[in-house]
Order: structure tokens, then sequence, then C-alpha cells
């Protein structure tokens, strides 16, 4: 029994001691082969934008390919699956947004990866608010004029909308005003935004990062934004809150992830380089200028981040009663 007893501990004890040399080994050897990054969403989108960006500089210091993989569908469903899925070496990283990490859990009762325990956190990239834009040849100029023409005609005017974050802006705001507006979804921000300026579809909530060369193009009009403050890009662009809809606060943020069980080593230096390369001026500026505030935590404030906006949009949710199974 003694003997048996000694064996235990010793194989106990080797076993610990080969993690700490893998573990080390994975950190002096990653990265070794093409990273991929799967997005959500299709080209266009806020978080192609974000993912293509940091591809370029990553591949750029490593001197390897990094992939931007587009797997749009189901409210992000199919490509946190995939993500969830991949083997937790380092060489598959997922671009999250908030619906993924934060709402998911609240709108479905059963899904294809856990938001809690599926993925390890590595940095927090940019936060945004939303806005509320028209096309061009919609009567309404402000947020008091939209609420009058859609309260004449109940169910009648349609909003488009790509990811859930920019479903609940619409739910919020319904809630708030009393406004009974069509909700139609799309795939993604990008081909939301190409029906709304195409004229399908006469209004449409957004991110404001993809969102910003339409406006400034006047291609779409914007009418409001949902952050507390105005955004300094579009000074002359009121809030909601300043518009007669108050409680409003709403940002949307883009994120990196890894699968869980990826080795502590391999996500410490993905931090390090994400984050630097976030934080270089070039992409503050490009980004910025997309109406993105870079955020570049770290993977604990992710964490902090992801957990708080699970419970605050899970108020939203219940109380408005959105469902999507």
């Amino acid at each position: 029994m003694q003997a048996f007893r000694f064996l235990k501990r010793s194989l106990a004890l080797l076993l610990s001691g080969a993690c700490l040399v893998f573990g080390a080994l994975a950190q002096d050897v990653y990265p070794g082969k093409p990273i991929r990054i799967i997005v959500p969403f299709p080209p266009g989108g806020g978080s192609d934008l974000v993912a293509r960006t940091v591809a370029a500089r990553l591949g750029e210091r490593w001197k390897l390919p990094v992939v931007v993989d587009n797997k749009p569908g189901g409210n992000t469903l199919i490509a946190a699956e995939a993500a969830a899925k991949a083997a937790p070496d380092g060489y598959t990283l997922f671009v999250a947004i908030d619906s993924t990490l934060a709402m998911n859990q609240s709108l479905y009762r059963k899904l294809p990866y856990d938001p809690a325990r599926s993925f390890t956190p590595v940095t927090q990239a940019i936060t945004m608010p939303m806005v509320l834009a028209v096309h061009p040849s919609f009567s309404a100029r402000s947020v008091g004029e939209l609420l009058t023409l859609a309260r004449a005609q109940p169910g009648k005017l349609a909003y488009a909308h790509g990811a859930m974050p920019a479903q609940v802006a619409g739910e919020v705001f319904r809630s708030a005003t009393g406004a009974d507006l069509l909700a139609v979804p799309y795939k993604g921000g990008a081909p939301a935004m190409t029906d709304t300026v195409g004229g399908q579809v006469p209004l449409i909530f957004d991110a404001l990062g993809p969102a910003m060369p339409y406006i400034k193009s006047g291609k779409v009009r914007a009418l409001a934004v949902t952050s507390a403050d105005r955004n300094p890009l579009l000074p002359g662009v009121p809030t909601l809150a300043e518009s007669g809809v108050p409680g409003v606060d709403l940002l949307t943020w883009i994120g990196f992830v890894v699968p869980a069980g990826t080795p502590q080593p391999v996500i410490a230096k993905l931090h390090l380089e994400l984050a630097g390369i976030l934080q270089m001026p070039q992409t503050r500026e490009l980004l910025s200028g997309m109406g993105m505030t870079v955020v570049a935590g770290t993977p604990e404030q992710f964490a902090q981040a992801i957990q708080g906006d699970a419970q605050k949009f899970g108020r939203i949710i219940r109380a408005a009663g959105i469902r999507l199974d």
C-alpha cells in the first residue's frame, strides 16, 4: 500500500512538472504556424475591420500568415461553435462581441457553446456606441419627428439590424418610447446597411464604427447615438437622452478570446502582441476615425466587463421579452 501511495505521489509530481515544462515550451516555440482569426460576420463590418487591422500587424510582427476566417450567421452561434471546438493551442482566435458572450445566454435556452466556460479572454479591443440612422429621403429629421411618424402608423416602419447589440438597441428604444417599429434582421451590419442605403429599409440601428463612412458620405443620416455623451466625430448628432429618450446608455464592444484550455504563457504572449498593436498610434487613429474607442485591457479586465454586461443585458432582454428559440 505504501509503495502504491509513493507511486501515486511520484506520478502526480511528474505530471505537474511536465505541465510546467510543456507550458514553458509552448511559450518558447509559439507561434510556429499560421494563425486563424474567426469573425462571426461577413467582410465589411466592425468586427471584420478590427480583425483585419490586427491580422495585418500581427502577421508583420510574427512573420507568419494570419488568416481572417469569416463565418457569418446564426447570431454569431456558427462562428462561436467553431471557435469553441478549435484546438486550445493559440492558433485560433475568435473575435467576440457582446452578444456572443453577454447576451446569447439570455436569448437562447440551449447554446452550442458555454459563454462563461468555452473561451478565455485575451483583450477587449474596442467599445463604441450604436447609432440610429435613416435613409436620406426619409422625412423625419429628428427622433421626435420619427416617433410622430411611428405612432401614426404602428408596426409599419421597419428598422434594419445586423448583430444582436443593434436589435437590443432597437428594443430598448421601442420600450422607452412605445414606438411600434418592425425589426428586420440581417446576418451582419454590412448587408443591413446595404439595404438601408438602397432604400429597402428606411431605418437602421448599427454600430457607429462601420456606419461612419455612410454617415460621412451622406448615404445615411444619423439621428442619434446611444452613448451618454455625443461622439466627437459627430458633434452635431444628439444622444437619445438629448432627443427625449432618457436612460439609454449603450456601448457595444469587440474583443479577442481563445478556446478554453489555451496555455497561460500563450495567452500572455497573445495579449502582449494584440494590446501592443491596438495601442499603436496608427491603429488608434484608424479605429478612432471610425468612432471606436480603443481599450486593449488585460484578460482580467475583459472578464469583468463580460460578467457585468451579461448581467446588464440579461435584465434588458428579459424586460423586453426577447427570445430567439
